[in-house]
């Protein structure tokens, strides 16, 4: 027996040798006889332990989903109800006894990373992908094979188009982007609450587009913008010629914005419609979530492949995102694949200090993180933002976009000693880049471009183009070619006929069609990201070299500053000033902007959390994504869809102080 045992566990596949003790007793004869295997725990290593934390969130998050699907439809209300009494009519039944029906044709245009992408050609590692879904959905391929789903969803680093033998598209269809998850909706709610007045598939039309090409590219490769054009007229003349209203979300907004111009502009660089087509076609267009400006979290992005959630995790759990995770350098695989997306460089800071400020001013001068949340029009809103009873506040220097330390981002400008990093030498590099094969650029710079970066202690949004093109010229030159951040002096200068211009409202001019509205229809009361403070990481191979302080802490409950970000009114994602205030100042009107006078509408929705978790998203928030199923959003979506004009919603809606702060910027209109 003892001889059985010994050669049965010998023969597991587990039992390595340095996994086996040894007994000497033999509990049969009670001699001593040779040594008896016996098996020890395996050690579990931090990847192991790693990949078993995030398989047991994944388990339990398709349990919970699985759970929910099989309920009862009408479970999750009734438990809400007898929680909280009855709940409101979604916005589509409660218009549909209005007797309010179907009139203009929807479009929508999702923003980025929201809309699916599926494989038609790939490497051998994607074998039995074809046809499925490589962004969105389930994300299974991300955890079968991470190596293999970042090479797939990269770009070509010379180009910004397809890489060699991989072809990824987008989704075609409502399903594009009405969830981009199970259980995680985007545009769903608003779809159905349409159908609910007598909208179908033959009165909606989802624009999706690879969100990943810059946008020119989408024509380029897949013809995108002519198949949008295409479909728009074909909505008009299947409806009655009722034109269209569109409805962009995010970076779709940018995007639209590029197709306006694009639609207008002779062939073969536009589409040929000619001066008049938006004004024949287009009855409004409602912008949710614009970042028409751009926004900071692509700054924190492009240089160091963070934003705030990402610096907490770090922050939080410092070897798992530093770390090789499933195989790979998570952080530095996320750089190399997000660098090639040429889309991302369409939301970086437009018009320099102009907009955003300068070292020692801003628009929104002072700002109260801590004041409580407005909850209707009547409330003064100089409260919620600290100049009226509120606890006095401190002005924050946001046009400090980049500070490195939290000192440098507090004290006056003529403290800082600044050594310019425009020229600095690159070379001395920290490790040999032939071992490293993550390509993110940083292993170019070597010490001394590093140091030149870090000695330059302070950027602000007309400096930010300079750094990006130092620390990625590669990336930036591929951006060069398809957008331009700056503020036109002539608008009328045959240089901005060129399509790199069409996405940068401040060196475009909206359509000639006086009759066609233009809205921008964004949450409030969310602290949204608007500035970092930053410090160097420890030279390491193939590392980022530029991390945020999450130790920078402004020290009272009212600061703006925690976890080395400055915070403002926005919705989580986009301020407040980049949503608002082109159609606060800069369309406002018959502008050089707006030569038509467009009629602009502002729409400010007061977040307000979900008041429990059977709520689910919640109803009235205002955050970036989750505005999607905000009621009283997709109410006045829906009123104008079925005829309403901007004055019939009751005109500008506004919570915040975004006037004020338009009237700081001192633009030529």
């Amino acid at each position: 027996m003892s001889f059985l045992r010994r050669r049965k566990a010998a023969e597991r596949p587990h039992a390595e040798p340095h996994d086996i003790d040894t007994e000497t007793d033999d509990v049969h004869d009670n001699k001593k006889t040779k040594p008896r295997p016996k098996l020890r725990p395996k050690r579990w290593s931090c990847v192991d332990t790693c990949c078993w934390l995030i398989g047991c969130i994944l388990s339990a998050w398709w349990f919970l989903l699985f759970l929910f699907s099989a309920m009862p439809a009408s479970f999750p209300q009734y438990v809400t109800e007898a929680i909280t009494g009855p709940l409101p009519d979604p916005p589509g039944v409660k218009l549909k006894k209005e007797g309010l029906t179907a009139m203009h044709p929807v479009v929508f245009v999702p923003g980025i990373v929201t809309g699916g992408l599926e494989l038609w050609e790939g490497h051998q590692c994607a074998e039995g992908l074809f046809r499925k879904r490589l962004w969105g959905g389930t994300f299974g391929e991300l955890y079968r094979r991470p190596l293999c789903w970042a090479e797939h969803m990269s770009l070509d680093n010379e180009t910004g188009l397809d890489p060699s033998g991989i072809r990824v598209r987008p989704v075609s269809g409502l399903v594009a982007a009405d969830y981009f998850a199970p259980g995680y909706f985007v545009w769903a709610v608003l779809i159905a609450n349409l159908a609910r007045i007598g909208y179908e598939e033959k009165t909606m039309y989802m624009a999706a587009y690879d969100w990943r090409l810059s946008f020119q590219n989408t024509e380029v490769r897949d013809q995108t913008l002519s198949r949008i054009k295409s479909n728009i007229e074909l909505l008009v003349a299947t409806n009655g010629g009722n034109k269209v209203v569109v409805i962009p979300h995010s970076m779709g907004v940018l995007y639209f914005l590029h197709f306006m111009k694009w639609v207008e502009a002779p062939a073969p660089m536009g589409g040929g419609g000619g001066s008049d087509w938006c004004a024949k076609h287009i009855k409004a267009v409602m912008n949710i979530g614009a970042p028409f400006l751009g926004v900071p979290k692509a700054v924190a992005g492009l240089f160091s492949i963070e934003a705030k959630d990402i610096a907490v995790a770090r922050a939080f759990a410092p070897g798992v995102l530093d770390k090789d995770v499933f195989g790979l350098q998570t952080l530095q695989h996320m750089m190399r694949m997000t660098r090639t997306w040429d889309s991302t460089m369409s939301m970086i800071p437009k018009g320099g200090d102009t907009i955003w400020g300068g070292l020692d001013w801003s628009p929104e001068g002072y700002f109260n993180c801590s004041a409580k949340k407005l909850k209707n029009n009547d409330t003064n809103t100089a409260d919620r933002n600290g100049n009226g009873s509120l606890e006095s506040t401190k002005r924050i220097n946001y046009g400090r976009i980049i500070s490195f330390g939290k000192d440098i981002a507090e004290i006056h400008s003529y403290e800082i000693e600044r050594v310019d990093f425009r020229g600095a030498a690159k070379g001395n590099n920290l490790t040999n880049a032939t071992k490293c094969d993550v390509w993110t650029e940083y292993q170019e710079m070597g010490i001394e471009g590093v140091k030149a970066v870090a000695d330059y202690k302070v950027y602000t949004a007309g400096s930010i183009l300079d750094l990006l093109h130092y620390v990625a010229p590669k990336l930036m030159a591929r951006g060069d070619a398809h957008f331009s951040y700056e503020i036109a002096d002539n608008l009328d200068d045959p240089k901005y006929d060129h399509y790199k211009y069409w996405s940068n409202p401040l060196e475009t001019k909206l359509p000639n069609a006086p009759d066609m509205e233009i809205y921008t229809m964004y949450g409030v009361g969310v602290p949204t990201e608007r500035a970092y403070v930053y410090k160097l990481t420890p030279a390491a191979e193939c590392y980022i070299p530029f991390k945020i302080d999450t130790s920078a802490d402004g020290g009272s409950e009212g600061s703006c500053l925690k976890g080395g970000v400055f915070s403002v009114d926005g919705d989580e994602t986009v301020p407040v000033l980049s949503s608002g205030f082109m159609c606060a100042k800069g369309w406002r009107g018959k502008t050089r902007f707006n030569p038509s006078g467009i009629h602009t509408y502002i729409r400010e929705y007061d977040h307000a959390p979900p008041a429990n978790l059977l709520e689910g998203r919640g109803t009235q928030s205002g955050a970036h994504v989750d505005i999607m199923g905000n009621f009283a959003l997709i109410e006045d979506i829906i009123r104008v869809a079925a005829g309403a004009t901007g004055e019939d919603l009751g005109g500008d809606r506004v919570y915040s102080d975004i006037f004020k702060w338009s009237e700081k910027i001192n633009l030529q209109l």
